[in-house]
């Protein structure tokens, strides 16, 4: 892990090619936290591919729409949303509709990080 940073709505660890966000229980996501976030973004993965890991072990809303913004950072090359929970894989299917690059539920972090290695080194190539 490069570094680990504890925000109002969420804890976000950073690593080389990838993040992992937790948001918080009970927030509702909103664009001024994806303001925050690309601000992370260009501090560590400025020019650089990289995938966002949702960890959902809380219990959050979020604006589907807000994915449609984040499709348009350029680097941002998928999400994965990380949840053993059935209900966030039929939520994954509506969120998904909104995100314009790669976007996949996983059950385990571990599975996550093997998927986005993959994209990485499609993207790589």
């Amino acid at each position: 892990m490069i570094t680990s940073y504890n925000l109002e709505f969420c804890d976000i660890d950073v690593y080389e090619d990838y993040t992992v966000a937790r948001i918080h229980e009970g927030m509702i996501t909103t664009p001024e936290n994806l303001k925050v976030f690309l601000k992370l973004i260009d501090i560590h993965y400025k020019n650089k591919p990289f995938v966002y890991i949702s960890h959902r072990i809380h219990s959050f809303s979020i604006n589907p729409a807000i994915h449609a913004e984040s499709s348009k950072i350029p680097n941002l090359i998928g999400i994965a949303v990380v949840s053993e929970d059935p209900l966030q894989k039929i939520q994954t299917q509506v969120e998904k509709v909104f995100f314009k690059k790669e976007f996949k539920h996983f059950t385990t972090i571990q599975e996550a990080l093997v998927w986005k290695d993959e994209i990485i080194k499609k993207v790589a190539d």
